[in-house]
């Protein structure tokens, strides 16, 4: 019997940690004949992912251009695949979230009519403009799709509202799979800085804040709160891995520039970030993926968003909205920071995301699709990981 032919497709930091470990999974299966796809949106965060989880891309279409726009973005990569798929003639593409890679990768799919699985289907914040332009993104992604694996009961709940009912499963999320070889309890990191913290008796608040929709005065709020938040408590160090975006490495130095015990550092590789959460006592940020790996390893989340797409981590209480107004993160902070009995509510609440066993049954599910398994995986029931 040949193999399933599963071509995995993806472009930026976030997607090669959460898709790393299922290609890998892919790639141990005999049942499968494994092939990777780079974008190389990003293309100096992306290599680091590769280099760490020891993954050599077939194909690389290496389309990162100084600052770039998403219309270049999606036309490089949508011409870029045509060659690609004419090539290889995947039996299945894998595409995963929410990126320009990931909607440019499921629409070039289309056109060469391959079935498209979607991984980390079916989240939604149901403004279009937040996060921009991820929430179009997925929601296309989610109209191309043929299989969708989704994190939570929720992410199914949302598809299904959208009248997408088949080929959905729940799988939990990848990267608690990631975290599991990631992390380890002696590890030195390559900034000094980070080898320097005394984690035991200083409080390290891990800070990120990239995203385009908090450009301009988001930004400058979030910013103003997190030296006040350092300002008021003498305890505390922030450190914050810039983005390489000039608009946040702008933004970054005019508000945190100067302060002891504020550290603004280069971008992290995967393992450095995952060990750096791991011995901090808060994280702060704007990102997606953190509010899901965070709660994993123990520590309480403030997302500073207006809404997320991960309302289940709000109703776990791993995480907290802060929003994007001064004055409520920094009480926000203060909260978590002063008050123990508030910390450890959120340090010790059941994460929903993962057991660290979604790359097995998402290659369950595909292998289940394609004939080669008599039944489905078992779902994710999401009451399994906690901090």
């Amino acid at each position: 019997m040949s193999k399933i032919s599963v071509m995995t497709v993806f472009g930026t930091r976030p997607e090669a940690i959460k898709m790393a470990p299922l290609a890998l999974e892919l790639a141990r299966r005999p049942e499968f004949e494994a092939r990777c796809c780079v974008t190389a949106q990003h293309r100096e965060m992306l290599d680091s992912v590769l280099d760490i989880f020891q993954i050599t891309p077939d194909y690389d279409l290496d389309i990162m251009e100084p600052r770039q726009t998403l219309s270049t973005i999606t036309s490089k990569c949508l011409t870029g695949m045509d060659g690609v798929l004419e090539q290889a003639k995947p039996d299945l593409v894998l595409v995963h979230g929410d990126t320009s890679t990931t909607f440019a990768g499921a629409l070039a799919a289309f056109y060469h009519k391959i079935p498209v699985g979607h991984v980390e289907a079916g989240l939604r914040t149901y403004d279009k403009w937040s996060p921009y332009p991820e929430e179009i993104n997925r929601k296309l992604v989610g109209a191309i799709a043929d299989l969708h694996f989704c994190p939570t009961a929720a992410n199914r709940n949302n598809l299904a509202r959208e009248n997408i009912q088949e080929g959905v499963f729940i799988t939990g999320n990848t990267v608690i799979d990631a975290l599991q070889t990631t992390v380890v309890k002696d590890f030195s990191f390559s900034e000094k800085v980070l080898n320097d913290l005394d984690y035991a008796m200083r409080k390290v608040l891990l800070v990120t804040c990239h995203r385009r929709e908090n450009y301009g005065t988001p930004m400058a709020n979030i910013m103003t709160a997190l030296r006040r938040v350092a300002d008021t408590f003498p305890e505390t160090e922030l450190v914050y891995p810039v983005h390489l975006s000039p608009v946040v490495q702008e933004a970054a130095h005019k508000y945190l520039d100067g302060h002891p015990r504020i550290h603004l550092i280069p971008p992290l590789d995967v393992r450095e970030m995952h060990n750096l959460m791991a011995r901090c006592h808060l994280v702060m940020t704007d990102s997606g993926g953190l509010q899901e790996e965070a709660p994993a390893l123990g520590k309480p989340v403030l997302v500073l968003r207006r809404e997320t797409e991960r309302p289940e981590a709000v109703a776990a209480g791993t995480v907290r909205l802060a929003g994007v107004e001064e004055e409520t993160i920094f009480l926000m902070a203060s909260q978590l920071l002063s008050d123990p009995l508030e910390y450890d509510k959120m340090a010790h609440a059941v994460n929903p995301y993962g057991d660290g066993r979604a790359c097995r049954r998402i290659a369950d599910a595909i292998a289940w699709h394609f004939g080669r398994r008599d039944a489905p995986p078992a779902e994710f029931t999401g009451e399994c990981c906690r901090g």
